[in-house]
């Protein structure tokens, strides 16, 4: 499964575009729509390059939503988790309770999970509240 331009929508919509890098909410060097690999103080893209950054990143990561997720999924529910492991990383996914109950195929109860990774840098963010909530619903979404 591929993520859709709904998913790369999601995303978009939670990280926006920066041409210039900055350190996001924790201190990582980040650009375009929120790249962090190779991201060096002073640097700057264009937004041709955001999206190629984007594409390569989601391709990156879909490998990873495969591998940690064994039970069936649709395709908003795995835009919604790509939007989750796109921000969060893999690690964060591979170790949560969303994903063993997700695995157990215990779908509401995954979806549940998504509001409680609402903090970086041990503050809740309100940005992280709304993209939390905006996964939940597209993964509650039917397809």
């Amino acid at each position: 499964m591929h993520t859709s331009q709904r998913g790369l929508s999601l995303i978009k919509s939670f990280e926006g575009l920066r041409l210039q890098a900055y350190q996001d909410s924790v201190g990582i060097w980040t650009i375009g729509y929120g790249t962090t690999r190779g991201v060096k103080p002073g640097m700057s893209i264009t937004k041709e390059q955001a999206e190629r950054m984007l594409l390569n990143d989601v391709q990156r990561f879909e490998p990873e939503v495969q591998r940690l997720i064994k039970a069936p999924l649709s395709q908003n529910q795995w835009d919604a988790l790509m939007s989750f492991i796109y921000n969060l990383g893999a690690a964060n996914l591979e170790s949560s309770t969303l994903r063993r109950l997700l695995n157990a195929r215990d779908y509401s109860a995954a979806a549940d999970q998504f509001p409680r990774w609402n903090k970086a840098g041990g503050k809740v963010l309100a940005g992280l509240v709304r993209r939390r909530a905006a996964e939940r619903d597209l993964f509650l979404e039917a397809a």
